[in-house]
C-alpha cells in the first residue's frame, strides 16, 4: 500500500495543478496545487524508496508537467496531460516500492 499514496499525490498534483489553474484562470494557484502534491509524493517516495529514488521520481514529476506544455500543442490540453500524469504514475508505482 506504500506505494500507492505517493502515487496518488502525484496523479492529484498533475491532475488537480492543470484543473486548478484552468477553472480560476489562476496559474499560480494551480503551481501551489502541483507544488503541495509533489511535497508529499517526495515524502512517500523517500520513505518507501529511499532519497535517491524519490529524488529520481520527482525529477519525473517535474519533467512530466514540463513536458505537458509541448505536448498540449500537439495533441491538446487534457490528452498531453493524462499522457504525462500515466507515464509518472507508472514510474512511480514500478521505481516507487520499498526497497528488499
Amino acid at each position: 500500500m506504500s506505494a500507492l499514496l505517493p502515487t496518488a499525490f502525484a496523479t492529484a498534483g498533475l491532475l488537480g495543478g492543470y484543473q486548478t489553474a484552468r477553472a480560476t484562470k489562476n496559474r499560480q494557484l494551480g503551481g501551489a496545487v502541483l507544488a503541495a502534491a509533489g511535497a508529499a509524493a517526495f515524502i512517500g517516495w523517500k520513505k518507501s524508496a529511499g532519497t535517491g529514488t524519490a529524488l529520481a521520481l520527482t525529477g519525473t514529476y517535474i519533467a512530466a508537467f514540463g513536458a505537458s506544455h509541448p505536448l498540449a500543442k500537439k495533441m491538446g490540453s487534457w490528452p498531453a496531460v493524462y499522457s504525462v500524469t500515466a507515464g509518472t504514475a507508472l514510474a512511480s508505482l514500478v521505481f516507487g516500492r520499498a526497497r528488499k
